[in-house]
């Protein structure tokens, strides 16, 4: 039967896809020349069996056609007419032989990592000398996803696993929130430098907070975390947490302010003054009689609204109404005389 492909890629006869393909990337890696300088000769020939094995066993017609008749089926030695129906290799493809060509592995090594050629067009790694691999030796120090992760577009099924996002909570103070601030953060993190070594680096990151954003908002810095090989570094998220505030309370869009008046004020009116978080004198005046259930709302003079700038949410003002904790008798009757009149 020849060249045992299942064999080749340590796979059994009834393999999938996914299992084919992880089988491809863990020995392709292994064995490619770049990899292995010492030994090239021996590796070349196993990377060239290796991508010959995947090719074939990747492809349904290539696949059912081996599974019949053998490596010799593929390569035009089938068996004579009427022997299990196969009466020539032109079948197979439309053409009288299948021939593999020698640089067939790097084209399939070139697909199947993302890349639209190995040769050449990939000026941003240094360049590659005419008939030369394009992918420097050095690159294998590490996983080779770890440099080209996003060369393949997010769409790649051979990309390996990124690691789980990083959180972290970002304090923020009301005066923040509604005015709006940039913060800068020192982080450090693992990275791999050119020679493939590990090093600590650390970096500042700029986050821009915009007016008006909530608790929970979230600030993602992608792929800035630890650099490991075989994993595409996580994201770093920042989650914005609100710090309490000593005068107001924010409800959605809305602020809430809450201010103590005495039983005389409740009745006879009173006029609320207050600092905005943006430093403006604000006054109120509230000729009504204030009950304790009773909100004063002031248009506009809410948080911002990051999605609708022009707009904002109000400013609510509720009442602590302080009751008197005895009386005489003669107030009392002042004011039974007061209410009933």
């Amino acid at each position: 039967m020849g060249v045992d492909y299942y064999k080749v890629l340590q796979v059994d006869r009834s393999a999938k896809d996914d299992d084919l393909k992880k089988a491809y990337r863990k020995l392709a890696m292994k064995w490619h020349p770049d990899k292995n300088p010492n030994n090239k000769k021996e590796a070349e020939a196993k990377f060239k069996t290796i991508s010959e094995a995947y090719d074939v066993l990747s492809d349904p017609q290539k696949r059912a056609v081996y599974d019949q008749y053998g490596e010799e089926g593929l390569k035009g030695q089938v068996p004579p007419p009427g022997a299990g129906g196969f009466s020539s290799a032109s079948d197979v493809g439309g053409s009288t032989t299948y021939r593999f060509n020698p640089r067939s592995a790097d084209d399939i090594f070139s697909e199947f990592f993302g890349f639209s050629s190995p040769f050449g067009g990939m000026g941003e790694m240094g360049g590659s000398r005419a008939g030369a691999s394009a992918f420097p030796r050095s690159m294998f120090a590490e996983d080779i996803f770890s440099q080209f992760r996003n060369a393949g577009g997010e769409g790649s099924g051979n990309l390996p696993k990124k690691g789980m996002a990083i959180e972290r909570t970002l304090q923020c103070s009301l005066e923040d929130l509604y005015k709006g601030t940039t913060k800068k953060m020192k982080i450090s993190r693992d990275v791999t430098d050119s020679s493939g070594r590990p090093t600590t680096v650390e970096e500042i990151l700029t986050i821009e907070i915009k007016p008006g954003w909530k608790k929970g908002t979230k600030i993602t810095f992608p792929e800035k975390g630890n650099e490991q090989r075989g994993v595409i570094p996580s994201d770093l998220v920042f989650i914005i947490d609100e710090k309490p505030h000593s005068i107001f309370k924010r409800d959605g869009n809305d602020l809430v302010f809450t201010q103590k008046i005495s039983l005389a004020e409740a009745l006879t009116g009173y006029t609320a003054q207050l600092t905005t978080l943006d430093g403006r004198n604000l006054t109120v005046p509230i000729n009504s009689v204030i009950s304790p259930t009773h909100e004063e709302v002031v248009k506009l003079e809410g948080m911002p609204i990051p999605k609708e700038p022009t707009k904002r949410g109000n400013l609510r003002i509720k009442f602590n109404i302080k009751f008197p904790t005895k009386l005489t008798s003669e107030q009392k009757t002042g004011i039974k005389r007061l209410l009933t009149s």
